[in-house]
């Protein structure tokens, strides 16, 4: 099977991220994975929305297995 067109890699996205919003694709269909770019309009799948108190370095998941969305867990050592 092929990788959705957003996703770019079967390990963790790694992004210093501002305080604030930020939605985190679970269609894995966005160009601009792992964030939201609305791709997913017109399906049963919506972003995962979060809000940031500080600015901080985000390790966001990119194999969709975690158990703590949108967070990496290392899921993706044991797939």
């Amino acid at each position: 099977m092929a990788e959705p067109p957003g996703r770019k890699q079967k390990g963790p996205f790694v992004d210093h991220c501002e305080a604030g919003k930020h939605a985190w694709c679970r269609c894995e269909r966005s160009a601009r994975y792992p964030y939201c770019d609305g791709t997913h309009r017109g399906s049963d799948v919506t972003p995962l929305k979060i809000v940031l108190e500080q600015a901080k370095t985000v390790v966001w998941c990119a194999c969709a297995a975690t158990g703590n969305q949108p967070f990496c867990d290392g899921s993706h050592c044991r797939l």
